[in-house]
């Protein structure tokens, strides 16, 4: 797996001879929801070949090929594609006539709506999905329509269109979901890629959380191991082999999510939260979600609710 991961600030920067005249912000600010969105014909001929820590959805009416992890794959018909994060892949161009779309979006604008919460439980973006839908004439016609509405809604004034993008976008991922060829079966996966995606499915099965009287159960990688009936050390190596990431970063990504998910939209207490979670002291919560949010949960509540 390529080492390498090019960040949605990389990307401006790499790309800045296109954005600087469109008005694009190339300095995406932390921590903040970002979303934008081209026509294609302003692709790269060739990408390089990196992971990346943003999300990233095209359509391609082009021909070219893809480098998706260890697969190349010639693309030669109209597409959707949606990588996984942990996935390194790249572009190339077989011909100078590119059209469609392609729009991207960090992690917070993904994670920081309910809009997208119901696609977390399913194989979008995940490392043993599919990451291409091919398409017919009929779902072109239909799937392009939700492409020039956030293009026109990105380049607009009017007040409420991430609301707008966001509806639009959950339109194209559902969409995606329904016309997907079955993914890949996990006796086709690797033994380190069927542990992940075990470990993953147990992770997301137990969000969104529902009440402080049903505190998060599993919650260290310990934890995740004991129930799936493995040593912790191979569950480790089989998670890290694959996203690059430990068992341990992932949860504690997970339940940052969950946290600023429970500030804004409940209205528990920041000691509830932080139990629910799994914190026995509101002190550690309040230690965690500072150094994860570079504020106290209380502040961000009072900023974001």
């Amino acid at each position: 797996m390529s080492e390498t991961l090019e960040t949605i600030q990389d990307y401006y920067k790499r790309l800045s001879h296109l954005h600087a005249s469109d008005g694009t912000i190339l300095d995406v600010e932390l921590g903040k929801s970002h979303f934008n969105i081209s026509p294609r014909k302003y692709c790269d001929f060739k990408t390089p070949y990196n992971r990346r820590d943003f999300y990233k959805i095209s359509l391609i009416l082009g021909k070219g090929w893809f480098k998706y992890g260890p697969h190349e794959l010639y693309i030669d018909r109209p597409a959707l594609f949606l990588p996984a994060l942990n996935i390194p892949y790249s572009w190339v161009c077989d011909t100078n006539k590119q059209e469609g779309y392609f729009c991207l979006f960090n992690q917070e604008f993904f994670t920081g709506s309910q809009t997208f919460e119901p696609f977390k439980k399913t194989s979008l973006f995940k490392e043993w999905s599919k990451p291409i839908v091919f398409l017919d004439a009929e779902q072109l016609n239909l799937i392009t329509t939700f492409f020039d509405n956030m293009f026109r809604l990105n380049n607009s004034a009017y007040p409420l269109r991430c609301s707008a993008i966001k509806s639009n976008l959950a339109a194209v991922l559902h969409l995606a979901l329904e016309w997907r060829v079955e993914d890949v079966a996990p006796q086709d996966q690797s033994g380190s890629l069927r542990m992940y995606r075990l470990f993953d499915e147990l992770l997301h099965k137990q969000f969104p959380l529902d009440s402080p009287a049903y505190p998060l159960s599993l919650h260290t990688a310990a934890d995740f191991a004991q129930q799936l009936n493995v040593h912790v050390n191979h569950l480790n190596a089989s998670v890290k082999s694959v996203t690059n990431l430990t068992t341990t970063q992932i949860i504690k990504r997970k339940i940052f999510e969950e946290a600023k998910n429970l500030l804004i939209y409940t209205d528990w207490n920041v000691a509830e939260i932080g139990y629910t979670l799994g914190f026995e002291e509101p002190a550690h919560f309040n230690n965690f979600f500072k150094k994860n949010a570079g504020t106290s949960p209380l502040k961000f509540r009072q900023k974001n609710k």
